[in-house]
């Protein structure tokens, strides 16, 4: 799996921190990330789909 870095808002980081670890939603931030990645592809297929593209 390739690897990437990025530089993000460290109030952004802190929220994401919030939902990672043992019995919250995610086991790690990048876990959290990826999903997250995931979830605005397939959001932005939806509108493609609508707008006939």
């Amino acid at each position: 799996m390739p690897k990437i870095s990025l530089d993000m808002p460290l109030e952004l980081l802190d929220d994401l921190k919030l939902h990672v670890g043992d019995k919250k939603k995610f086991v790690s931030v990048a876990d959290a990330i990826r999903t997250a990645c995931r979830k605005l592809l397939d959001q932005l297929d939806v509108i493609d789909e609508s707008h006939g593209r």
